[in-house]
């Protein structure tokens, strides 16, 4: 690495780092801790792309030039791509502060439509029959209610209302709240999942642990709600862990690819040739309740889609179907 460019990337530098800036625009504007991963990541790789160069000394054709090689090279998809655009637009936009009048210049890949994968009602209950525990209630709760992973995996005792049949997904895509229903063959099991965790925090608390994370700086204003019940995830991990955002012990959610894992065996294990994963119950979610009847607009709301043409792809899958037209080896002659 040349002596010009290091002193700008170095941890001697009175300045803060480059990536450390980049962590605390993202915090600042509340990015979620997955996408400052994500984004810290490929502005590292677009360094050393380019020899560890400082990015103010680079521009428009550096980022097509990085680009080209990740569809080129690397055979990454139009959407990994995409993400690394993000990635350094924010960095040159935010961090920078570099005005890109050359911006349209740079050439995006263009995104291929896909149609979402749908199970049958039949092929989600063989999936389902193959989990069990933490893993089958979630995985319910993705097809039962329409969520995606995170959401259901970072939902607290809170945001579950079994009276109403309802809960609250916060903090969802977009930084939007919206609620979503609870299945009635549900109520009881998540009832019992409420009592097994409140058993958990009573025997935590004992023992002189019980944190939990919370969002942002409530625990600056309310310094014991972390050992509320109400704050306790429904699906918390049995041991506690590290916050990577402060390095406090506190007790975390199941992970998300412990679930993923459990969820592509039970398809394997079920006899599902598609694609599936867990995402696949949430669009299978969608499609079903199409399927039923439901307007639209209400399944708009449940899955939190600010536009309904983002859910219209789902009356493709019903159009699509095999029972929709006839073919022409089936008809008379």
């Amino acid at each position: 690495m040349s002596s010009k460019h290091s002193g700008q990337f170095s941890e001697g530098s009175a300045k803060p780092r480059l990536l450390d800036q980049v962590r605390d625009a993202l915090r600042v504007r509340h990015y979620s801790y997955r996408t400052e991963q994500a984004y810290v990541a490929w502005i590292r790789r677009f360094i050393v792309f380019h020899s560890k160069r400082h990015p103010s000394g680079m521009g428009a054709d550096e980022i097509g030039q990085f680009l080209t090689w990740l569809a080129r090279d690397r055979d990454v998809s139009a959407a990994t791509q995409a993400q690394a655009l993000a990635a350094l637009l924010f960095l040159f936009r935010n961090v920078l502060n570099v005005d890109l009048p050359w911006i349209e210049n740079i050439v995006r890949a263009r995104r291929p439509k896909r149609l979402p994968v749908v199970l049958s009602r039949g092929e989600v209950r063989r999936v389902l029959s193959e989990l069990r525990g933490d893993y089958l209630l979630v995985a319910s709760l993705l097809y039962g209610s329409g969520l995606r992973l995170m959401e259901a995996l970072r939902l607290r005792l809170k945001d579950i209302d079994l009276v109403r049949r309802e809960l609250v997904v916060r903090n969802g895509k977009g930084g939007k709240d919206r609620f979503s229903v609870i299945p009635a063959s549900l109520t009881a099991a998540l009832q019992e999942q409420i009592e097994r965790v409140k058993a958990a925090h009573g025997e935590a608390q004992a023992r002189g642990y019980a944190g939990v994370e919370l969002p942002f700086a409530l625990e600056r204003k309310y310094p014991r709600a972390h050992l509320d019940l109400g704050w306790q995830y429904m699906f918390p991990m049995a041991r506690p862990s590290r916050d990577p955002g402060t390095g406090a012990w506190r007790r975390h959610h199941l992970l998300e690819d412990t679930v993923q894992r459990q969820v592509k065996e039970a398809i394997r294990r079920a006899g599902i040739l598609k694609p599936a994963s867990s995402h696949t119950f949430r669009h299978s979610f969608a499609t079903h309740m199409l399927e039923s009847g439901s307007d639209i607009r209400t399944v708009q709301e449940l899955l939190g889609h600010s536009s309904v043409k983002t859910t219209q792809i789902y009356t493709h899958v019903l159009n699509l179907g095999g029972f929709a037209v006839r073919s022409p080896l089936d008809l008379p002659e």
